[in-house]
């Protein structure tokens, strides 16, 4: 199937008609994907109530282990984003917790999703962090040699974000390039409208201190992503093709679904047609995507995925 949205027939066919309209059209295959029905919890919403979520999770897989970092949620009247939990697993399915960072230690009123990543000198976790009593975000790190001590690690302000814009939910590589960072923002100027999100790009040297190359991705006016959009996952650099999360509505913030979008002219551009990936059930929500590559040549993806009771579990699928 394409990523376009096009429901046509298995590309195993005699006539592979799935190959030949991505070769008319120019759109990529979908050949895998976060899917709930065939996907296993990797971590349980801490209580089966709405506004109980697991997930916002990054994972790297470094010398045959994976490394889980993701976020605990209580409703907003309990404290919402209370932790993060760094965890590491053999199989990518059962994780064994190795450190966990509060939201007390920070100074925040809440954390979202965290990003994990091996560095020259150890291990780096960044974390997105809610300034108390406001609609403000700010995005910090701390480095350590091994992840299990990052907890202690040493600490650095990384964006700081300002009046105009809150800056959380980072997607952040490391290559031969330097590093690269797709960070989710939200406008801050209008009461009322804080919840609106783009997505900025960014580069670096060092992965602490950043270059601002500008916006990459925005929602598109009556869409499913009309509200924001969000990076989550990169998919491929050649061209650059990514899962983001969107949605049409204010109502609907903290229920996003993945989208799809490839890189155009220097902009991601979302591939016409819905969502590539929704829950069935309660929101619909079906977010914060992480896609790890692994050796056979398939991607394990990690997600967060709502659940009958409104609850979201943290869940992966090959």
């Amino acid at each position: 199937m394409p990523l376009c949205g096009r429901i046509g027939c298995c590309d195993d066919s005699p006539n592979k008609h799935t190959s030949a309209h991505a070769r008319d059209t120019g759109h990529p295959i979908v050949r895998s994907g976060p899917t709930v029905g065939a996907a296993e919890v990797v971590v349980s919403a801490p209580d089966a109530a709405p506004g109980n979520w697991a997930g916002g999770a990054s994972c790297v897989l470094m010398n045959g282990m994976f490394w889980l970092a993701y976020r605990i949620r209580r409703p907003l009247d309990s404290g919402r984003g209370i932790d993060v939990v760094v965890a590491k697993s053999l199989d990518g399915v059962s994780f064994k917790p190795v450190c966990e960072v509060s939201r007390e230690a920070f100074g925040a009123a809440s954390l979202e999703r965290p990003v994990i990543l091996p560095t020259d000198f150890g291990w780096r976790l960044y974390l997105s962090c809610a300034t108390p009593n406001s609609k403000h975000w700010w995005i910090d790190a701390l480095d350590a040699e091994r992840p299990e001590d990052l907890s202690f690690g040493d600490r650095h302000l990384v964006l700081a974000g300002d009046a105009a814009w809150a800056v959380k939910d980072p997607v952040i590589i490391r290559g031969p390039e330097g590093w690269r960072m797709w960070v989710c923002c939200h406008p801050l100027a209008e009461p009322g409208q804080e919840d609106r999100m783009i997505t900025r790009y960014a580069t670096s040297v060092d992965g602490l201190h950043w270059r601002d190359q500008g916006e990459v991705l925005r929602g598109r006016p009556g869409s499913w992503d009309a509200r924001g959009t969000r990076v989550t996952a990169i998919l491929d650099l050649d061209p650059l093709t990514v899962l983001y999360d969107g949605r049409a509505t204010a109502a609907e913030n903290w229920f996003e679904r993945t989208g799809l979008a490839r890189e155009q002219d220097g902009s991601l551009v979302p591939i016409f047609g819905p969502p590539v990936a929704e829950s069935p059930v309660s929101d619909g929500s079906l977010r914060y995507v992480s896609a790890v590559a692994l050796p056979n040549g398939r991607t394990r993806f990690y997600f967060e995925a709502a659940r009958p009771g409104g609850s979201h579990d943290l869940m992966t699928s090959i």
